[in-house]
């Protein structure tokens, strides 16, 4: 019996954790520092995204990213491959990809989301990015 009991509270918490991961991915979270990517920034603000080459979600984090770039003057997309930029990766705890970041003009990171992210919240974090006092 007490078997049973661990096996269900095993089965319980995994799946716990499973909802918890699955409903924050792609969301954004707060600050993380400021981000050299060793090439010119967007002129109002930076979406900078981590891909990796078979990586799935990337390519429509990628359509997203150029789209809300396009709608924004001033804003430029950016995709690092994960892979060459370990730097960058392991300067940014960078998990998995696609990881997004939104640097205002100064190259400071205002928002990061890990996995793929709704076009609304893309807007949403790069309206504080623009609209980012300290800049």
């Amino acid at each position: 019996m007490t078997g049973f009991v661990v096996l269900a509270v095993t089965l319980a918490a995994g799946t716990l954790a499973g909802f918890l991961l699955k409903a924050r991915a792609g969301t954004f979270r707060g600050k993380d520092g400021a981000m050299d990517l060793g090439e010119p920034l967007g002129e109002r603000a930076t979406l900078v995204q981590f891909s990796s080459a078979f990586c799935q979600p990337c390519r429509a984090t990628r359509r997203v990213l150029a789209d809300v770039a396009a709608m924004v003057p001033g804003v430029r997309h950016v995709e690092i491959d994960a892979e060459s930029r370990l730097d960058l990766v392991r300067a940014h705890d960078v998990m998995k990809t696609p990881t997004v970041f939104v640097l205002d003009r100064s190259g400071n990171i205002v928002k990061r989301a890990s996995g793929q992210p709704r076009k609304a919240d893309v807007i949403a974090a790069l309206a504080l990015a623009v609209d980012n006092p300290s800049q």
